[in-house]
């Protein structure tokens, strides 16, 4: 089944029809964290891709208006972490408060980034690249470490702005 397409011209009078567009790509979910002067801190995003094998290199895009953008665009260090379908209380939280680890098990990773336990995989960086992009910062990591969880845990996902997995194979 398929509807019609509606076209336009991707302005500022157009934003939300262009923020509509880029949701009708599906992606999965992360949690970034570094460690500020403050203590651990995280964001959550659908922002992360692979860049590059050789060297191992990932990207992701914070919002220059956020107020942990900052801290994320100076750390040396972050870890990125691919979250199950089940852990979307982790990705809801980190979407709004970055400070309180409290409720969630981590570790210190090898670089000094925060660990959080249990995700289906993370990716502990060295920053690469701070890029101006718009209202985004692009973010490249050189991969430095990685970890990725045995077994056959679907994602976490997020499509139209909603969260939600893939219906199990059968």
């Amino acid at each position: 089944m398929s509807g019609r397409m509606q076209s336009f011209v991707p302005d500022p009078d157009a934003a939300d029809e262009l923020r509509r567009a880029f949701g009708r790509f599906g992606t999965g979910v992360t949690v970034i964290t570094v460690q500020s002067p403050q203590g651990p801190l995280g964001m959550t995003a659908n922002s992360f891709s692979s860049v590059s094998l050789d060297p191992p290199l990932v990207l992701w895009s914070p919002a220059t208006r956020s107020k942990r953008h900052d801290a994320f665009a100076t750390a040396a260090q972050f870890c990125v972490h691919v979250l199950r379908a089940d852990q979307l209380d982790l990705a809801n939280h980190f979407a709004s408060d970055g400070l309180n680890f409290d409720r969630f098990a981590w570790t210190p990773g090898p670089n000094g980034a925060p660990t959080l336990t249990q995700c289906l995989a993370s990716f502990h960086c060295d920053t690469y690249a701070v890029h101006p992009a718009g209202d985004h910062s692009l973010i490249l990591g050189h991969v430095r470490h990685a970890a990725v969880q045995d077994g056959d845990a679907p994602g976490l996902m997020f499509d139209r702005g909603r969260y939600g997995t893939f219906a199990p194979e059968d």
